[in-house]
């Protein structure tokens, strides 16, 4: 059973999350010669003063 895990930024609306998990179920059932039904993608939000870049949040980036 292959589990993703994805971590994004917050802010994308439930379509865009839904696109991306079938995607990537997609994906895994193609290279892994596995059934959908045994693929699990967990997608994780991240709030942007929890996410860093360079040093700095997002939140704190132009």
């Amino acid at each position: 059973m292959p589990i993703v895990q994805i971590q994004v930024l917050e802010g994308r609306d439930k379509q865009q999350i839904a696109r991306l998990i079938a995607s990537v179920t997609e994906a895994v059932v193609e290279s892994l010669e596995v059934k959908p039904e045994q693929v699990r993608v967990l997608v994780s939000e991240v709030p942007p003063t929890h996410w860093g870049v360079g040093g700095v949040t997002k939140e704190e980036q132009p």
